[in-house]
């Protein structure tokens, strides 16, 4: 037996062509320098220690987005316009696909599977993740798959849980609140800068539990807004926690102009997994913008804090560092629920 971590990352995940990634203010890397950070600091041996997922298969993204969106993929200036990176559009879109595109298709399973070992095992971190610009028909913001959506779809193949989605990039996440607008059994908590791209008041029409934040806005107030609105999400019972963990609040990052410091994001992040916790509900988490230098770094950090705080805690399993789901017990979980095997929740005493 070797311990497991419920963390799912792959070495695919990050992008880099000929430094083109670096026209763009997204550290297109910081997914693999989150997981380095966390072997340097003793928490992962190595890969075998979490979860690697596999790239998405085609049919589901055909499930979810709409086959003119697809297909206008195969065209490098819509890729340019998605990414914000005009120069793109001049790239054979051959080159786009593989570089680019296939590495966020391997995001999507990493969130896909995440979403699975959360309902199992009660909490799971992907690394990566995170689009929350995109929705089923349309892209945008470096967001080309819908992966919180997709992720959502697939969990309901197996059980249909209610789920709350609490979105804390600085961004209003529009993707999915345009996707789940009509759908009552998935609620939305979103903290944004109101100032700040997409200006999408369509979405909004998607949003529960609303909290427009001014430019600036710093650790009190912000900590204050995320607290009350979880307890007030929280007066209703889910099924998942769903938590999009942008680190574009952070002092000094170019787009989400807020003024939120490392030790608030890092406590930010531990509000809400102890909020799920509190209410015995699976989490899943994704990491979604961060545009600063040390993006990566608080994101290992707030992951480290969360082991630190007994919030997050690996398991026993023989089948580490492979796509597969081990069964565990509650017992080597902690407080955290799992699912068994006819769907139902098993909530520890």
């Amino acid at each position: 037996m070797s311990k497991v971590w419920n963390l799912i990352y792959s070495s695919n995940y990050d992008v880099g062509f000929m430094g083109l990634e670096k026209l763009h203010p997204f550290d297109t890397k910081k997914w693999g320098r989150v997981f380095k950070f966390l072997v340097d600091a003793g928490m992962l041996r190595n890969s075998n220690d979490i979860f690697t997922p596999q790239i998405v298969p085609e049919e589901v993204l055909k499930e979810v987005h709409t086959e003119q969106y697809l297909r206008s993929l195969n065209d490098s200036s819509v890729v340019a316009e998605i990414a914000e990176v005009s120069e793109l559009s001049m790239i054979p879109n051959l080159l786009l696909q593989r570089y680019l595109l296939n590495p966020m298709k391997y995001h999507v399973g990493g969130t896909i599977l995440a979403t699975q070992i959360a309902l199992d095992r009660g909490w799971a971190i992907n690394i990566g993740g995170g689009f929350h610009h995109a929705s089923r028909s349309r892209g945008g913001g470096f967001c080309f798959y819908a992966d919180i959506t997709i992720a959502i779809l697939e969990a309901r193949k197996v059980k249909d849980p209610k789920v709350l989605i609490v979105d804390l990039d600085a961004h209003q996440g529009n993707g999915h609140e345009r996707d789940f607008i009509a759908d009552n059994k998935v609620r939305i908590m979103d903290v944004y800068n109101y100032l700040i791209y997409p200006f999408d008041d369509q979405a909004k029409r998607g949003i529960t539990y609303d909290y427009p934040i001014r430019p600036g806005t710093s650790d009190e107030e912000y900590l204050k807004i995320v607290r009350g609105g979880l307890e007030k999400a929280f007066a209703k019972e889910h099924d998942l926690l769903f938590y999009n963990a942008g680190t574009d609040c952070l002092a000094g990052d170019p787009l989400g102009d807020l003024q939120v410091s490392r030790e608030g994001i890092i406590k930010r992040d531990e509000l809400v997994f102890e909020t799920a916790a509190k209410y015995r509900t699976p989490i899943v988490m994704v990491t979604s913008g961060g545009y600063t230098s040390i993006s990566a770094r608080v994101i290992a950090d707030s992951i480290l804090n969360l082991y630190k705080k007994e919030l997050i805690k690996p398991s026993k399993s023989q089948s580490a560092g492979t796509e597969e789901q081990p069964t565990t017990s509650k017992d080597e979980e902690g407080a955290a629920p799992s699912v068994n095997t006819t769907g139902e929740v098993n909530k520890p005493s």
